[in-house]
């Protein structure tokens, strides 16, 4: 099994680094959607998103499929819905150390 190297590791988990791309992961999670589909679910404008939608990409997360005028995004494979899965997994068994860790740096 290959292993990453550091920076491209911190590189991935960027993606994972702000809210609103972890609400456009779960948002897509079982399901394609367009950015005014996302946009509507997260009650966010379409810049902002689109934006997010770009790191998520280039961090291999999402990938995008153009239909006529529109692009269509889900999460990359079924690995990545498993880690977002594992995420929620791994918090609820340390969900009160995170809550109440004081070493958080936005």
């Amino acid at each position: 099994m290959l292993k990453a190297d550091i920076d491209t590791k911190m590189k991935f988990l960027h993606g994972f680094s702000h809210k609103t791309r972890i609400q456009i992961l779960e948002c897509i999670k079982e399901e394609e959607k367009t950015v005014s589909q996302i946009v509507d679910d997260l009650n966010g404008n379409q810049s902002n998103i689109s934006q997010h939608l770009a790191c998520l990409k280039g961090c291999g997360l999402v990938v995008g499929r153009q239909e006529g005028k529109y692009v269509y995004y889900r999460v990359r494979n079924q690995l990545v819905r498993d880690l977002l899965t594992m995420f929620d997994v791994v918090l609820e068994d340390v969900q009160n150390d995170v809550t109440c860790c004081k070493n958080h740096i936005d």
